[in-house]
């Protein structure tokens, strides 16, 4: 199991509530997330919590574990992070906050990200959450569709497009269905390539050529290291490749279509301040970030020999030149 980084300072007892009271020591905050570090939504938590008032190390602290691409090891580190004495686990996405859920059923959890959290039997319904958890909730299977149309838009004579997913995820088998049906509409021949290993995941892409894949769309999960394989492949072969995340942009991918995930963090801020206040996660209703944004990084399009169109352009809400 890979070694996880935790930035947490003087954690104690474990703590199943955050007393509305005045407090002796900074509200505790552990992010889980299965990237490679802080995400755009603990950033935007920070952001948020500053802009309500709160001071970063007086106040409150935020702890990041990240698990690398290893959704098999959120469980283990969830626990830790239970177990240490957080005040409010941070999850991000569906697999993050699953594990969440099973590491503790005291400590309230705010999540934010991932798809229909009534579906993921993560609350009881939007607007009375029951249990410990609310949060922010993305519904990016509803962008699926946009996503592959701008794909389209962006890149001339797009007709190939490969999409990896793990055979074994019900999120990205459900990803995978909303793509086919995209792509029969939009006169796209998706090539649907499910694994259930990273040797498939590497194999699969090797045999990827730019006479045969015009382009890549990355699943939102990032079991199996997918999305970075697929960023490394797409930079080698000048594959042009759409992304569910920013993030992935801002490592060299050439776009991506997704909600703000710095605005689901800012949001969420509000959620965590009720807690500090006294407020139940059960009674705190789930929010929807209808925020969406299109991120296009020209210095990629140049490099892969794409020319992106001035209206394309024109519509994105940032270009990384």
């Amino acid at each position: 199991m890979r070694k996880f980084l935790l930035v947490l300072m003087g954690l104690a007892c474990v703590i199943g509530h955050v007393s509305a009271a005045e407090r002796s020591r900074p509200v505790r905050i552990g992010a889980l997330t299965e990237s490679w570090g802080p995400t755009p939504g603990v950033v935007g938590l920070r952001d948020g919590l500053h802009k309500l008032g709160y001071q970063e190390n007086k106040d409150f602290v935020i702890g990041v574990r990240f698990t690398q691409g290893d959704s098999a090891a959120l469980p283990a580190a969830a626990k830790e992070l239970v177990q240490q004495g957080v005040d409010i686990l941070f999850p991000s996405g569906r697999s993050a906050a699953k594990a969440a859920q099973m590491a503790t059923r005291k400590v309230p959890i705010v999540f934010y990200g991932g798809p229909d959290p009534v579906e993921q039997g993560l609350v009881q319904s939007f607007a009375r959450p029951g249990g410990n958890i609310t949060g922010i909730a993305n519904l990016d299977l509803e962008l699926c569709s946009k996503r592959l149309e701008v794909f389209l838009e962006m890149i001339p004579g797009l007709k190939r497009v490969l999409f990896l997913h793990d055979v074994t995820d019900s999120y990205s088998a459900a990803e995978a269905t909303a793509y086919r049906d995209a792509a029969r509409q939009l006169n796209i021949v998706l090539l649907d390539k499910a694994v259930r290993t990273e040797v498939e995941v590497k194999a699969a892409l090797a045999q990827v050529r730019k006479d045969n894949v015009h382009g890549i769309l990355s699943p939102r999960d990032v079991t199996f290291n997918i999305p970075g394989y697929i960023l490394e492949i797409a930079s080698q072969k000048t594959i042009p490749a759409m992304f569910p995340m920013t993030w992935w942009v801002e490592q060299g991918g050439i776009a991506s279509y997704s909600q703000d995930g710095y605005e689901s963090g800012r949001m969420a801020a509000r959620l965590v301040d009720k807690i500090i206040k006294g407020a139940k996660p059960a009674e705190i209703p789930v929010e929807v970030n209808s925020k969406i944004e299109l991120v296009i990084n020209l210095k990629v399009a140049k490099a892969q020999g794409i020319t992106i169109s001035p209206e394309v352009l024109y519509r994105a809400n940032r270009v990384i030149r």
